[in-house]
């Protein structure tokens, strides 16, 4: 029955393009026929009927996404660091969208780890993170805020200025603060090129995702949802676990993971990573809300179309301090990666399983000397105060799914902390439904209803 209709309704639009270019009046009943020789005609609109049936298709759509992580030592941002962050952000060839994880933006002391959250740091960072975004393209940022964020969560929310397109955002049930609404007032009276999208911090570790406005202009963003894991002290505390930023543009769902995972370089500390790992693959969520759109999204980490890992991984190297700092010497970085941690467990199985990491073409991002930035901390000759610490690449960045090309993978200079920050260039696509013929929708509506013609009887 269903196909029957199909067919009905196609003649009835063939008969109406054929009026139409004959000058007819369609609404002349004389002049139609149900005849099933209509169906073997070669109109000239057949080619257009037949995109019409087709309905919608899928394009796709590429931009590019910078991933970046940096353990910055518990030490809170100065304003000398915009010159560190522009070397970081590689802006000369700036992205699409930056994803920043962070570890330890407070001391993990006692009391930031079993206190309540405190928001200023997050603050701090996501100011300096905008200043140093728009700066760069001419759209100051209104600095200062004099009243931070009351809140560890953050999201853009609302329209852009000249924009019909609105963002649809989950806050995991908390709601704007008059602070937030602030700082999205100082966005919004700048000419800001970059919008704060999301962000999440719990205890050291933070999360923050910047996109271009036009990008909020073009694409429909939907689901933007937030979600931390302890993993630390006792298996609950936040000195180590995870922050996450779920999203979907248009058809294409992301997932970034902002991780540091447990310390120490002596055997059996990587299977306490890896244990990390598998918590925050079970325990991060991303529920659905009464707020939501109709639209399914992913509810698990793996249910996303593009998952971007970073971070502070602690993965050390199996190899003595002096062979270590040997190879370094000699730049040999692939005779190095023979004995990195997180490659040989990932090789046999016990961790990510599946997911990519581009090759390391760079020296190892930790631990630097506090007395020499540019001095590995230890070796010999020792010096006072000074831990002993094989380097390793501790700072890493991985991902799963199909529809990413890496770009770049570096390492950045800066000599803030005693981790060097580490990011990597993403080219990714997303998939835009698109309906080839806009008239689709609206012909049923505009086209008329032709009823089977009448026999006239005489009496």
């Amino acid at each position: 029955m269903d196909r029957e209709n199909q067919n009905s309704r196609t003649r009835r639009l063939r008969n109406w393009l054929k009026w139409r270019n004959k000058g007819a009046n369609p609404f002349d009943l004389n002049e139609v026929s149900d005849d099933d020789e209509d169906d073997r005609e070669d109109y000239p609109d057949d080619n257009f009927v037949k995109s019409m049936e087709m309905g919608s298709c899928i394009l796709t759509n590429e931009f590019r996404v910078f991933v970046g992580t940096w353990n910055v030592a518990g030490r809170s941002p100065v304003g000398s660091l915009a010159v560190d962050l522009d070397d970081w952000f590689n802006l000369k060839d700036a992205a699409d969208i930056y994803v920043l994880g962070f570890q330890e933006i407070v001391p993990l002391k006692a009391r930031t780890v079993l206190g309540a959250e405190d928001p200023t740091a997050a603050t701090e960072w996501n100011l300096l993170i905008g200043k140093t975004l728009n700066n760069k393209f001419g759209c100051p940022w209104l600095t200062p805020i004099l009243h931070p964020i009351s809140s560890d969560n953050y999201h853009y929310e609302g329209r852009v200025p000249g924009s019909e397109r609105k963002i649809s955002v989950s806050q995991m049930g908390i709601t704007p603060t008059r602070d937030q609404t602030r700082l999205q007032q100082e966005e919004s009276n700048g000419c800001s090129k970059y919008k704060l999208l999301a962000s999440k911090k719990m205890v050291g570790i933070f999360i923050s995702v910047w996109i271009k406005k036009e990008l909020l202009i073009k694409y429909k963003i939907s689901n933007v949802k937030v979600c931390s894991v302890a993993c630390g002290i006792m298996g609950y505390l936040g000195n180590k676990g995870s922050v996450s930023v779920s999203m979907s543009i248009e058809g294409t769902s992301f997932c970034f993971i902002a991780a540091h995972l447990a310390s120490g370089e002596k055997k059996g500390d990587e299977v306490r990573r890896n244990y990390q790992v598998s918590e925050i693959f079970r325990r991060t969520s991303f529920p659905r809300l009464p707020h939501d759109d109709d639209n399914l999204h992913p509810l698990t980490i793996l249910g996303h179309d593009r998952i971007f890992w970073l971070g502070d991984l602690n993965y050390r190297l199996c190899l003595e301090d002096s062979l270590a700092r040997q190879l370094i010497k000699k730049q040999d970085w692939r005779a190095l990666q023979e004995f990195d941690q997180l490659r040989t467990e990932q090789d046999d199985g016990g961790v990510f399983q599946g997911w990519r990491e581009g090759n390391i073409e760079f020296a190892p991002t930790y631990k630097y000397s506090s007395l020499n930035c540019n001095h590995y901390s230890g070796g010999l000759p020792s010096r006072i105060g000074e831990k002993q610490r094989t380097p390793a690449w501790c700072d890493r960045i991985l991902w799963y799914g199909k529809g990413v090309k890496q770009l770049s993978y570096l390492r950045s200079e800066s000599k803030f902390s005693d981790h060097r920050p580490v990011y990597a260039l993403f080219s990714t696509q997303i998939e835009v439904v698109k309906s080839p013929n806009p008239m689709v929708v609206t012909l049923n509506t505009i086209l008329p209803t032709i009823p089977p013609r009448r026999t006239v009887s005489t009496l």
